[in-house]
């Protein structure tokens, strides 16, 4: 008998093309790079959420010294060399140091203030390490008072005072900055306070802002408000009348 001559059976079209499903090994490598691309677009989205809410805060953080400032700049420019009596000693309202400001403005950080108004700065640490500067205001020869933050959660503030004597001549203008400053009646002086300059200290910045002072006359005198600088570099004072005659 000679070999078989018996055909073997020829593929049919789809045999040719090949199967048209996925193996287990493709449908997994899928999921794995579905779930790599949409992790990279959540990371994105979240990186790009919080750029602009970091912006913001910083932007508003801005804002609120730039107001703190304006406030500061048109109490100062607006400052009146006040005077009262104490014991029969005349005495300024005008107090400058490193951590605090007081003097006497026309000029209300409330607004709608008749009459002069004795202001007092102070910075505070905070138990964070952050530094708070406060404002407390009193109507010149009253005692309610008004207090609130003016600006908070900075790394430090502080403040500086720029005088020159003025025995020297009148145009040079060479002077110094001095972290204290006191207007005593009671101490002659030919040194002139000319300028303030206070520094704000951010976590990544550092804000100066010098303000001159408007042209001061000669002290004039109002009777001292009980509770003024509270925290100050003096022990409030009751209200003296000037001795008669």
């Amino acid at each position: 008998m000679g070999p078989s001559t018996t055909p073997y059976p020829s593929p049919s079209p789809a045999q040719k093309k090949g199967s048209p499903g996925f193996t287990l090994l493709e449908l997994m490598l899928s999921v794995v790079i579905i779930s790599l691309i949409i992790l990279i677009i959540v990371g994105a989205l979240r990186l790009g959420f919080r750029s602009v809410e970091a912006g913001e805060k910083k932007a508003e953080s801005l804002e609120r010294v730039r107001n703190a400032i304006t406030i500061l700049e048109s109490q100062i420019q607006s400052e009146i060399p006040l005077a009262y009596y104490e014991n029969a000693e005349k005495k300024t309202y005008f107090r400058g140091g490193r951590s605090f400001l007081d003097m006497a403005t026309n000029y209300s950080v409330w607004g709608g203030e008749k009459g002069y108004v004795v202001v007092h700065y102070q910075v505070s640490q905070e138990t964070n390490g952050r530094q708070t500067l406060w404002v407390k205001e009193n109507i010149v020869g009253q005692e309610n008072s008004r207090e609130t933050r003016m600006l908070e959660q900075a790394a430090e503030f502080y403040f500086e005072y720029f005088v020159r004597d003025t025995s020297k001549d009148p145009k040079d203008e060479a002077g110094r900055w001095v972290e204290e400053w006191v207007d005593d009646a009671a101490v002659p002086t030919t040194d002139k306070l000319e300028k303030i300059k206070f520094h704000v200290r951010l976590e990544n910045r550092a804000l100066d802002w010098i303000i001159p002072l408007k042209g001061r006359g000669s002290l004039s005198t109002a009777a001292a408000p009980p509770g003024l600088m509270p925290g100050g570099p003096t022990a409030p004072v009751a209200p003296v009348k000037p001795p008669k005659k």
